[in-house]
């Protein structure tokens, strides 16, 4: 039986690269309602849009989304999640999945399954996904973040540095992992990450997650075989999208 969680989709006006990028249109529908509809197909007992903006409310409660304003100042979507994680009244235990509001061919599947690991794993705060590395340009690839993993799939590290380094090639095969970024999270745990000062190795990397790590909680990682199609930062990938869209209707 599919474990029950929450999907949560955090979704900001601003954008340096793409402006008024959730509002972008998408075969007649804007971005953030594209990207609900895959969140509904996951199973979610409840898919609830997070904005920062009255447009963006206005656009989601005219399909009937359920969509909740929050405060404009949040410095990631995983304090926005945080908020409304409150605002709902989440029992601690209970599973959210952030689904970023920008990734309209997200699986449906892979939301659920990051959630399933994570209820596989009640010992984790928090779960996420990787991929193997078959192309070994994206292990010296600053912009490919790299996860390191215990035997038994629990988060070591996530870096943009090769990890592990492997010291003597010629000698031992490093099989590296490359993070995708779709989390599912205990609700307790996002209740308490607003009240966290970033880390050190946080800002060094410039990666989140990192600041989970920093403060002792569990990361459990979800091994799959296929990475999820890229999401929209720039014009040139939301005609990509567009494309797609185009061909399946």
């Amino acid at each position: 039986m599919t474990a029950a969680f929450i999907a949560i989709i955090p979704a900001r006006l601003a954008s340096t690269r793409l402006p008024n990028k959730p509002l972008a249109d998408i075969a007649g529908k804007p971005m953030v309602v594209r990207v609900a509809e895959r969140a509904l197909l996951s199973g979610a007992s409840k898919v609830v849009v997070a904005v920062d903006d009255q447009s963006i409310f206005d656009a989601c409660q005219s399909y009937g989304l359920n969509v909740m304003l929050t405060s404009n100042q949040h410095p990631t979507g995983t304090d926005r999640l945080s908020e409304v994680a409150s605002r709902l009244n989440l029992n601690d235990k209970d599973i959210v999945v952030n689904v970023q509001g920008d990734e309209p061919l997200i699986p449906a599947e892979l939301i659920t399954q990051v959630a399933q690991t994570l209820a596989d794993h009640p010992e984790a705060d928090i779960a996420t996904a990787a991929l193997a590395i078959a192309d070994p340009v994206e292990v010296n690839n600053p912009n490919v973040v790299k996860v390191a993993m215990s035997q038994g799939g629990q988060a070591l590290y996530f870096s943009r540095s090769p990890i592990p380094f492997n010291r003597n090639p010629n000698k031992y095969q490093v099989q590296h992992y490359r993070h995708i970024g779709m989390y599912a999270y205990k609700a307790g745990f996002l209740k308490e990450f607003s009240k966290l000062a970033p880390a050190p190795i946080e800002e060094a990397e410039s990666l989140e997650q990192l600041r989970a790590m920093w403060y002792g909680y569990t990361i459990q990682v979800l091994l799959t075989d296929a990475a999820p199609p890229p999401g929209v930062d720039t014009a040139e990938d939301l005609e990509r999208v567009r494309a797609v869209y185009r061909a399946v209707s």
